[in-house]
This record gives structure tokens, C-alpha cells and sequence, in this order.
């Protein structure tokens, strides 16, 4: 018989995430709120800098993807692992750097984000110091984690480790894969990869941020916190063997869905729709599995608010998982892209998978660790209902509302002309859902705050048992034995399993990104495509830097709607000096690929100091600090070297010259704004130069025929 060891159970690592969860969660859910609002009420801009919509959506999605779900899967990760192994964590150190590391990244977030440090890569904004910081809490993290499956009492590594051993080692490829790029400076870089390159490597990256970090650890958290809240087993050990190896292989290779019909190559595409379409297949089985553990006990989901908030979660899951390959089907995407559809679609996900289920887990883990039984089952219930009714009131008007974008973009008249020929229509019709939403955003976010009193009510009616006595008999070696299912040679190796995870996941990546990468002819060159000006270059961070690219993609499709409304549609080697590329992936404002040349540069002036002068009912904020701050030059000539060791053909010894260059061509675009009337001292030296060079540069190197945006 094996000795019976006796050890603790860490609850303050985990106590730490909790109250982390809901700290950041409230201030995540603020700053979305704030930008909600603001697309109804400009004014609420504020008139500053970062407060701008522009800079603080970043803020918001790093806010709550990485600061809420990544503490919540940190606290559920912290207390589960402990108890599926029977051992402590590995370090009681680790934890400590791993929490305060994390926290620390998150304020850098906060600090830099709305001072538009940005690298303007969607979900990877984070500039170089702080993706090396993450990179190496993710390793503390990593090394707490196999320290303590190392060291287990219980052979068997269950379901839910599976999942957070291939989320761990996922993450890691794909935040290194993206986040190849040059400094500049300490707060700026460019990437290694260009145009359609970088946009495949960042979507590739993007989705998969979705796929790893914002359903595979939730997973191995439904397999776990599910069925002890239903003190029931999972419904198919099987199932859950197919639903992870099947879903960790297809999920890495549907990152070119959201990039069809663009300038990607067509084979690339088709890829992304062919693996999104499967992925149904074992995200549904993964539902299935969660619903289906609840069999026979759903006269206890109607009386517990747990289990409720679980059921809504696992639901939302299989609606946004079926949603998601819908979307990849072309014919579907042709209406969804760049439309509103999308943003309900993710906070179907983001308020329904993983609010509901981080706050089940909350109601049922905050007794657990104070010994103290929940203060109210009346608030839980309340909270249940106000954040249900919330994402309702959120996602359906967004659905609405991208459908009728959509619509409204593609409507031609009888005549043969688009009706709706100022895009400005289209945003005005939709400001009631708008509305909507923000009254959903808002309930959402006051459910927090009853879960806040009922939490902290939980927690003083008991004590945190800091560390939780425990005892186990110890491991014994394994020896397989005959006839025994070959997924248990692999369930017992952590090791094997790290393996096996990463070839799985490896192999979508190098299919779809190495062809691209070393295949010359999947980018083919277009001789008049020539590298930005200094002044550009300088005006193009500045677009970066403001967030613009949230509001405006810069890819126009091969659709007759939109080679009407903006132009020639885009080609791939239109974008070879894009570092980093900047298509988007939403319309709230035109398409900008074909403005350059459109308007007078007195028109970009007035529009940047005035939005409504120029275009009446404009929910855009005015940007008046960029005709207060001069220009900075200090890092031009290191942009410029950068990018030459980047491969861009700026000329042997250019940085030397850049600065001249632009001022040069600063002093061109003040003479003409002053020919125009506009009369302001030391215009040439002034930011607003250089975004007008930059913004009437956009898609002129092919000369493509005029055409006025409105």
C-alpha cells in the first residue's frame, strides 16, 4: 500500500486572482462602456487625447481579454490543478511573481494604451518591452505549472490539464510568431513581417488568441468547475478525447477567415473557410459534453444560480461556435465584414462563455476557500437575470445593425447608382442600436457590482483557509498494461502530452504561413509601389497612434458596392511596405484605401479640427492636439534604418537625409493649406502635416481612377 503524504492546498494564489478578476473585470466593462457610449454621444470624448475612442478600444479588449479572463483562468487554473493532482503548486514564489507579473503588465497596458503606444496588431497592441514581460510570466507560469504535474500524487492528468497544457504551449508559439519585430525605440517598433505576410501571421495569431486563451483554458474550466458544481461525472470520457485533440488541430488553421476577400491568395483563404466550417464538429461535442453532464439534474439548474450562470455559458459557446465557421462561409462573410454582426458576434462569446462562466465559478469557489456558504442566493439569481437580459439587449441590435450596415453599403438604385452614396447614412440609421447596446453594456456591467456585495458579504461571513490541509497516497511508477486504451499512455506523460499538443498545433501554422512567407509569387510586386516618405511615414504612426484603423479598414473588395463607393479594389502588392499592415476589421467610418488624392488637404485639416464641419451628423471626436504638437523627428532616422534592415529600398545612407526630405515636403502640403486660407503660425512643423501627407498618399501608387468618399 502506498504511504498517505500530507501537504496544504495554496488558496491565497487563488484568493489573489479572484479579487484580481473582478477588479479588473469592472474596469475592463468600464472602459467598454465609455467607448459604447461614445458612439451615441461623441462629446464623451472628452476633447483628450486617451480618452479618444481610437485608443481606449484597445484599452477595453486588452482590458478584458487579458486582465478579467486572464486572471479568471489563473484563479480556476491555480485551484483546480491543485486539487486534480493532489499537490501544491510548485512554488509559492512562482505564484507570487506570476501574480504580481501579470498585474504589472496590465498597468503597463493601462499607461500605454491610451498614450497611444500601440502596435496597432488587434489583441497584440502591446509594444516590444512589454511583450518580452509577458513572455516571461508566461514562462514563470508555464514552470509553476509542469512543477506541479511533475511532482502529482495522482497519475492521471484529467481532461481539463489537457486543455491547459495546450493552451499553455500554444499561446507561447503564438505570441512569439506575432510579436517578431524590430525596435525603434523603447516605445516602438515595426514587425518582421509586411502587408498581406503580416496580416495572415496576425489573424493567424488573432484567432487563435480567441481559440487558446479565450476557449481552451475555459474548457479545461467547464471539464473541471462543472461537474463539481453538479456533483456530477462528465457525461463522455470519449467524447472529451475527441472534442480536444480534434479541436486543437483544426482551430489553429481557421485564422484566414477573417481575412476573405482581401488581397490574401484565394488557396489561403479557402483553407481558413474549409477548417472553420469543421471546427462545428468538436466545439459542438465540447458543448454537448457540458450540457449533457447536467442529465438528470436540471431540477437543480432551475433552483441553482451556479449552475445557471453555467449553462448560459456553455450555451453562448455553442451559439458563437456555431456562429463563427457561418461567418467563414463566403457568401456570409460578403455581409458580415466590417459590420457591427461581428462585434455581437464576439461579445456573444466574451459576455455569454466567459462572464457567465467566470462568474459561476466565482459564486461557487469564494465559499469553498472561506468555508462559509454563499451570502444571497437571491443576488446570484439577480445577477443571473440582469447579466442574461444584458447580453441580450447587447448582441441583438449589433446583429440588427449589421445587417442593415450592410445592406445600405450594397443597395444600388434602379438606375444603377448606390443609394446610400454618402456612408454617413449608414452610421446615422444605425445610432438607435447603438443605443441598444449601450443600455445592454450597462446592465451587464451593474450585475457586476451585485456579485461585488454579494462576494464580499461571502467572504465576511467566513475566513479565507489560507493554506487547505490535504492528504493522498503517493504516486507509484506507472507500468502500462496490456489492452489498456492507448490515450492513457499519453494522459499519464505531461511531457508527451506538451509534445503531442504542439505538433498538432504546429502543423496548420507551417502549411498556411511558410508558403506565404517563402513564395515570392504568392505577393507579386507592382513596379510604381514605392516606400512611404519620411513625412508619411511619420503622418502613417500617427494614424496608428490614434487608433484610426478601428474606425476605418484600408482594404476594398472586389464587390461592385465597393469599387463604386471607394475605387479600384486592392491589390496584394499594394501593401509591401506596410509594417504593420492596417486593412481592420470594422467600419464605423469609409474605407480609406483609395482616399488619397480624393480631397484638397484643406478638407483633411478641417475634418481633423472639426468632423461635423465637414460631414454633418459625424460621430467621429475631433483631434485638436495634433494642430498643437509639432512634429517629432528625433526617431525618424532610426525608422528609416529600421525599415532598410527590414528589406524597404530606401537608398544607402537615407536616414541621414530623411529629416531634410521631410520638412521639404512639409513645407509643400503648409503652402497648400495656406493657399486654401487656412492661416495658422508654424503650420509645417505641426503632426496634422504629416497625417494629411500620409492620408493622401493611400492608395495612389497604381493611380487607380478618382472617386469621391463621403
Amino acid at each position: 500500500m502506498a504511504k498517505i503524504e500530507q501537504f496544504q492546498y495554496d488558496n491565497v494564489i487563488v484568493r489573489n486572482f479572484a479579487v484580481a478578476t473582478v477588479v479588473w473585470g469592472i474596469v475592463g466593462m468600464l472602459v467598454g462602456l465609455l467607448a459604447a457610449f461614445q458612439l451615441i454621444i461623441p462629446d464623451l470624448n472628452l476633447g483628450l487625447a486617451p480618452t479618444t475612442f481610437g485608443r481606449i478600444r484597445p484599452l477595453h479588449t486588452n482590458a478584458a481579454i487579458f486582465a478579467f479572463v486572464g486572471n479568471g483562468i489563473y484563479m480556476g487554473v491555480y485551484y483546480s490543478l491543485q486539487r486534480l493532482l493532489k499537490a501544491p503548486m510548485y512554488s509559492k514564489t512562482l505564484s507570487n511573481i506570476h501574480f504580481w507579473g501579470w498585474q504589472a503588465i496590465i498597468v503597463a497596458a493601462a499607461i500605454t494604451l491610451p498614450l497611444g503606444i500601440t502596435s496597432a496588431k488587434e489583441y497584440a497592441e502591446l509594444e516590444w518591452p512589454i511583450d518580452i514581460a509577458i513572455a516571461l510570466v508566461w514562462i514563470v507560469f508555464g514552470i509553476n505549472m509542469f512543477g506541479t504535474i511533475l511532482k502529482r500524487r495522482e497519475q492521471h492528468l484529467y481532461v481539463a490539464i489537457w486543455f491547459y497544457i495546450a493552451t499553455w504551449i500554444t499561446v507561447t508559439v503564438l505570441h512569439i510568431g506575432n510579436n517578431l519585430e524590430l525596435p525603434v525605440s523603447l516605445t516602438k517598433s515595426y514587425p518582421l513581417f509586411a502587408g498581406v505576410q503580416d496580416a495572415l501571421v496576425q489573424w493567424w495569431y488573432g484567432h487563435n488568441a480567441v481559440a487558446f486563451f479565450l476557449t481552451t483554458p475555459y474548457l479545461g474550466l467547464m471539464y473541471y468547475y462543472l461537474p463539481k458544481a453538479a456533483n456530477r461525472p462528465v457525461f463522455s470520457y470519449k467524447l472529451s478525447i475527441i472534442h480536444f485533440w480534434a479541436l486543437i488541430f483544426i482551430y489553429i488553421w481557421a485564422g484566414p477567415h477573417h481575412l476573405l476577400y482581401t488581397s490574401l491568395p484565394d488557396w489561403a483563404q479557402s483553407l481558413g473557410t474549409v477548417f472553420s466550417i469543421m471546427l462545428i464538429a468538436p466545439s459542438w461535442g465540447g458543448m454537448l459534453n457540458g450540457l449533457l453532464t447536467l442529465r438528470g439534474a436540471w431540477d437543480r439548474v432551475r433552483q441553482d444560480p451556479i449552475l445557471k450562470f453555467m449553462v448560459v455559458a456553455v450555451t453562448a459557446y455553442g451559439m458563437a461556435t456555431f456562429e463563427g465557421p457561418m461567418l467563414s462561409l463566403k457568401s456570409v462573410n460578403a455581409i458580415s465584414h466590417f459590420t457591427d454582426w461581428t462585434i455581437g458576434h464576439v461579445h456573444i462569446g466574451t459576455l455569454g462563455w466567459n462572464g457567465m462562466l467566470t462568474f459561476g465559478i466565482l459564486y461557487w469557489l469564494i465559499p469553498k476557500i472561506f468555508n462559509t456558504k454563499l451570502y444571497s442566493i437571491k443576488l446570484a439569481n439577480a445577477h443571473f437575470w440582469i447579466g442574461t437580459i444584458g447580453i441580450l439587449f447587447y448582441a441583438v441590435p449589433l446583429y440588427w445593425a449589421g445587417w442593415t450596415q450592410s445592406l445600405m453599403w450594397k443597395e444600388f438604385t434602379a438606375e444603377g447608382f448606390l443609394k446610400y452614396g454618402n456612408f454617413l447614412e449608414t452610421v446615422t440609421q444605425i445610432l438607435p442600436m447603438y443605443a441598444m447596446r449601450a443600455l445592454g453594456g450597462t446592465l451587464y456591467f451593474s450585475g457586476l457590482f451585485v456579485m461585488v456585495y454579494n462576494l464580499m458579504k461571502t467572504a465576511k461571513s467566513g475566513k479565507l483557509v489560507r493554506y487547505e490541509n490535504a492528504e493522498a497516497p503517493a504516486r507509484e511508477t506507472y507500468v502500462a498494461h496490456k489492452g489498456e486504451h492507448w490515450h492513457r499512455w499519453i494522459e499519464r506523460r505531461p511531457i508527451q502530452m506538451l509534445i503531442g499538443s504542439a505538433i498538432v498545433i504546429l502543423i496548420g501554422g507551417l502549411v498556411e504561413i511558410f508558403p506565404m512567407l517563402l513564395v515570392d509569387e504568392n505577393v507579386p510586386k507592382i513596379a510604381s509601389v514605392q516606400p512611404y516618405t519620411p513625412l508619411e511615414l511619420e503622418g502613417r504612426d500617427i494614424y496608428i497612434r490614434e487608433g484610426c484603423l478601428g474606425c476605418h479598414s484600408q482594404m476594398v473588395r472586389p464587390f461592385r458596392s465597393e469599387t463604386e463607393r471607394y475605387g479600384e479594389y486592392s491589390k496584394s502588392g499594394e501593401f509591401i511596405y506596410d509594417r504593420p499592415f492596417l486593412w481592420g476589421s470594422k467600419r464605423t467610418g469609409p474605407d480609406l484605401h483609395r482616399l488619397g488624392g480624393k480631397y484638397p488637404d484643406s478638407w483633411h485639416y478641417n475634418h481633423m479640427l472639426e468632423p461635423q464641419s465637414t460631414s454633418a451628423g459625424s460621430i467621429m471626436p475631433p483631434y485638436p492636439w495634433l494642430f498643437k504638437r509639432d512634429l517629432n523627428t528625433k526617431y525618424t532616422a532610426a525608422k528609416i534604418k529600421t525599415l532598410q534592415a527590414l528589406g524597404t529600398p530606401y537608398p544607402d545612407g537615407y536616414a541621414e537625409e530623411a529629416v531634410n526630405d521631410l520638412q521639404d515636403q512639409a513645407a509643400e502640403v503648409a503652402a497648400r493649406l495656406r493657399k486654401d486660407g487656412i492661416d495658422q503660425e508654424k503650420l509645417e512643423h505641426k503632426e496634422i502635416v504629416a497625417l494629411i501627407a500620409y492620408l493622401q498618399r493611400l492608395g495612389t501608387d497604381i493611380k487607380p481612377k478618382p472617386q469621391a468618399i463621403n
